[in-house]
């Protein structure tokens, strides 16, 4: 089993930054792939941002390129997620997800069929 624990959400005005982390334990040698997800109120979960733990490759949805940087530290068995220039409309709980396979694209847009564990989420509200 892996557990994941998500934290650094808070309440930030537009334009702030966040960095979140998701720090993984258990059978960590068992993780290939590590994302990021996001699920607004009323609205179905979106797959942010993965990327894979044995090379780095990453992916970013259309709505997290430019803002966000996906990050690994193996020696930690920690991911992280910076956000800059947060937007309003980036208000959510934001999940981390862990793959026993190394698809990182799969895991951020198939997660029901790739993700194969679940962190309990960090919540994001972006508002003056």
């Amino acid at each position: 089993q892996v557990q994941l624990v998500e934290s650094g959400g808070g309440l930030v005005q537009p334009g702030g930054s966040l960095r979140l982390s998701c720090a993984a334990s258990g059978f960590t040698k068992d993780v290939y792939a590590v994302g990021w997800f996001r699920q607004a109120p009323g609205k179905e979960r979106e797959g942010v941002s993965c990327i894979s733990s044995k090379d780095g490759t990453s992916y970013y949805a259309d709505s997290a390129k430019g803002r966000f940087t996906i990050s690994v530290d193996n020696a930690k068995n920690t991911v992280y997620l910076q956000v800059n220039n947060l937007k309003p409309e980036d208000t959510a709980i934001y999940y981390c997800s862990a793959s026993r396979y190394n698809y990182v694209e799969k895991l951020c847009v198939r997660s029901p069929l790739y993700a194969s564990w679940w962190g309990q989420g960090t919540p994001v509200t972006v508002s003056s």
